[in-house]
Formats: structure tokens, C-alpha cells, sequence
């Protein structure tokens, strides 16, 4: 068992706790991101608050606080917390822990388990866990980087809620990069290496930490960390990312308007040029994603398909295999048709409910599951569509009362989305004809 899930990487220099440990929270106002868990009224904040853990599975890609939270939880339910690593531990490990949660619950005392890469033990060795975890011996967390709907036995995720942890955006690494300097009490970075600090972490707050204090160890003394010095200090990690004085973001931004300017060779230079530079292919796979979402949308729903088909491809071959597959996601997306109507949709729908207030839904609207609700009027006069003509209720509005008449989304006449566009012009004439005529 470990205590630390740190195992395997170096202390620091003076013989320290990595920075990333040290700047590990010790209460849930301290942890960066994953705010959509740890919100008041979010699942995870009422865990905190209740102070009562179930058995829960943390998914998400390395660095992003799955054994911070795991540890916090601990911490607020007053458990003993156990660690596994899938990676070193067997059916041994499981059965000693088991045996010291049983000695703890005599003495009157929780237990957390915490499995790191969960995703790693065999059947047997997940099916070890689940009499254990039922009979509430112990709460049981799991922490995965892998979708655990295909790495986790069904028995198991049946007895644990799943939680997404999502990668930290840069204000939240910018924030850790704060706190380290503080505690490091290091020169300051230059823009240029903090915008390649943040680049190189691509959301991973311990790759950040980690090199950022490699650099400062590097160069004791320095009034300012720059370009120059990270780079003499993460060497191939940074390799030619920034060759001729092109900044990380300005080759993102080429390669991202190589595609949405429908140019396939500008878009293999770019991503070649990223690539070669030491850059992860990983990430470049989710930039793909994105712009099939952002510049393709429904022009041609194949190119999101497509984009996370080579992620996926990736993962399985590695480089340099792999990056032929993002090669020809990149090309596809560069040639399909260009639509950006439902980013543009989304961006304004987000607005608008950011700065409005908090619209009632209408009554035929609302569910209505009881006789009660029913009385209230809750759904009265509510058509079911599939009843009729054409599956179509003409003339009945979905939108908040003072919103009646808005439209956000407007097809683009590409690809797909032409006739899109079509059949919403089409429905939109059928509902002004019927409210034109009282059958709205």
C-alpha cells in the first residue's frame, strides 16, 4: 500500500516533497477547478457538507485533483484513509486492507479506500472489493484517466457514482503557477514562458508544477525566467515548439484557420510543424474535436465522428502511427463543409440565460406525475407531437414566457445544414400559420 500517489518521481531538490505535493489543498475552499463538482449544491460539496461519502469512481485525465479529492473527502468524514495503487498492488493489498478497515469499524471508525488507476486491476481483482463495498465495511473511491463504462466491472460501477473531473483551464494553472512562486519565493516568468508553461501542463496541474519547478531550480539567481532559460531547462519537452520566435498559440491559430479556411496543405504543415515541436498529440487530437464542433458542426456531423475515431486510434497506436490517423482527421475537417450556427447558437443561448433571470417554465411545459400537480395545471394542453400531422404540434411555443419568438439558431446554406436550414424554415412557417389562424 502507499501512502503517497507521487511514487516514482524525485524529491525535491533539497530533499523536499515535489511542489505539486506541497501545494496539495488541505481544505475544499483551496482546490482549483472542477467547479461543476464542488459548487455549493454540486454532488461532491454536499458530500463535503454532509459529511457522508458513498462509494464513488473520480474520472479524469492525469493532474487534475482526483487524489486531492479522494484525500478532502477522507479528511471531512473523519476516515482512515487507505491507498492502492492498481499499478503495484494485488489481491494481498486488497485483503490486508480489508482486514484494517474490519479492525477500525470494531474500534468505531470509518475507512476510505482509494484506488489509483483503478482501471488497472483484473475482474478479480475489482470483484475483490464489491462485498465489501456493499456491506459498507468501507467507502470505496476509485480514481481513473479511462472511461470506466468499458475498464470498470459492471457489478462495481453499479455501486459507485461516476464523477467527470475535466483538464484545469489556464486561469486555474495561472493560479497554482501563483502559488508556487509564492512558496518557491522564485524571480517571476516572462508572458512568453508562462504562455509555454501552460501550453507545455495542457491542463495537468502536476506537469505544471513539476517544471516549473525544475526551471526554478535551474537557474537559482535569475531575475526573470524567460523563454530562453525553460527552454534550456525542459530541453525535448519544448523542443521546437517555438522555433523562430513563434509563439504556441500563434501555430494553434494557424493550423485552427488552415482548417477553417479549407486549406488541407496549410493544415498538415501546421500540424506537422506542432507535432515535430514536441507537442502531444493528445492534445492536438482534442484541438481536432474542437474545431469539428466549432467550424463543421452540422454542416457535416461526420467530422466530430471522425476527430474523436483518430483520438481514439491515437491511443491505441501511439506515435508515430498514431499520427497518421490525425493526419487524415485534419484533412477531413480542412475539406468539409464550414458551419459555425449552432457555436454561434450556444454562445448567445449562454448569454442570455447568464444575464436573465430565472424564467418559470410554462405550465403545459411541466411534468405532472401526481393528481396534485395535474390540479395545478402542470402540462394542461401540452400536445404530444408524435399524435400530430407530420409529428409536428404547430403553433405551440417551448420558450419561457417574454422569450416567445426568439431564435438563436440559424442553419448555414452548407452541406448538411442546407437542408437543415430547409425543413426549420419550413416548421417555422407552419407554426406562424397556425398561431395566425388560433390553433396555437
Amino acid at each position: 500500500m502507499q501512502d503517497s500517489l507521487f511514487e516514482g518521481e524525485p524529491p525535491s531538490p533539497g530533499g523536499l516533497p515535489p511542489l505539486a505535493e506541497r501545494l496539495r489543498p488541505k481544505q475544499l475552499q483551496d482546490v482549483v477547478g472542477q467547479r461543476h463538482l464542488l459548487a455549493p449544491g454540486r454532488p461532491l460539496h454536499l458530500a463535503f457538507s454532509t459529511r457522508r461519502l458513498p462509494s464513488i469512481i473520480l474520472w479524469g485525465p492525469p493532474g487534475v485533483g482526483k487524489t486531492t479529492l479522494a484525500r478532502l473527502l477522507a479528511g471531512a468524514t473523519e476516515a482512515h484513509f487507505i491507498t492502492l495503487s492498481a499499478v503495484l498492488a494485488g489481491v494481498k493489498d486488497i485483503r490486508e486492507a480489508v482486514e484494517q478497515a474490519r479492525a477500525l469499524q470494531q474500534a468505531g471508525r470509518a475507512t476510505v479506500v482509494f484506488v489509483d488507476e483503478v482501471h488497472r486491476f483484473n475482474k478479480a481483482q475489482q470483484d475483490a472489493f464489491l462485498p465489501h463495498v456493499e456491506s459498507g465495511l468501507f467507502s470505496f473511491i476509485g480514481a481513473t484517466t479511462e472511461n470506466p463504462s468499458f475498464e470498470v466491472n459492471a457489478a462495481l460501477l453499479s455501486r459507485a457514482s461516476v464523477h467527470v473531473l475535466q483538464s484545469l483551464a489556464d486561469d486555474e494553472l495561472a493560479e497554482l503557477l501563483t502559488r508556487g512562486q509564492a512558496l518557491l519565493a522564485a524571480p517571476p516568468l516572462s508572458a512568453g514562458a508562462r504562455t509555454q508553461l501552460l501550453a507545455h501542463a495542457d491542463g495537468d496541474a502536476r506537469r505544471l508544477l513539476n517544471a516549473y519547478e525544475n526551471l526554478v531550480a535551474a537557474h537559482p539567481g535569475a531575475a526573470e525566467l524567460d523563454e530562453t532559460r525553460l527552454e534550456q531547462t525542459l530541453g525535448q519537452m519544448l523542443r521546437r515548439s517555438d522555433k523562430g520566435g513563434d509563439v504556441f498559440y500563434d501555430q494553434i491559430s494557424a493550423l485552427h484557420k488552415s482548417v477553417r479556411g479549407s486549406d488541407p496543405d496549410g493544415t498538415l504543415y501546421w500540424l506537422a510543424r506542432m507535432l515535430d515541436g514536441g507537442m502531444d498529440p493528445r492534445y492536438m487530437a482534442r484541438r481536432l474535436v474542437r474545431m469539428a464542433c466549432e467550424d463543421i458542426g452540422l454542416a457535416d456531423p461526420r467530422a466530430l465522428r471522425l476527430a474523436l475515431d483518430a483520438a481514439e486510434v491515437y491511443e491505441r497506436l501511439g506515435s508515430p502511427e498514431g499520427e497518421l490517423a490525425l493526419a487524415e482527421a485534419a484533412v477531413f475537417l480542412a475539406m468539409a463543409p464550414k458551419s459555425n450556427a449552432v457555436y454561434t447558437a450556444w454562445n448567445s443561448v449562454r448569454a442570455l440565460v447568464q444575464g436573465d433571470g430565472t424564467r418559470p417554465v410554462p405550465a403545459h411545459l411541466r411534468n405532472a406525475p401526481t393528481r396534485l400537480m395535474k390540479d395545478l395545471g402542470h402540462g394542461a394542453g401540452y400536445r404530444y407531437a408524435h399524435d400530430e400531422p407530420g409529428a409536428f404540434a404547430a403553433g405551440v411555443d417551448y420558450l419561457p414566457e417574454g422569450l416567445t419568438g426568439r431564435q438563436f439558431y440559424e442553419p448555414a446554406p452548407r452541406g448538411l445544414e442546407l437542408r437543415i436550414g430547409e425543413r426549420l424554415t419550413e416548421l417555422r412557417a407552419l407554426n406562424a400559420e397556425a398561431k395566425g389562424s388560433g390553433r396555437g
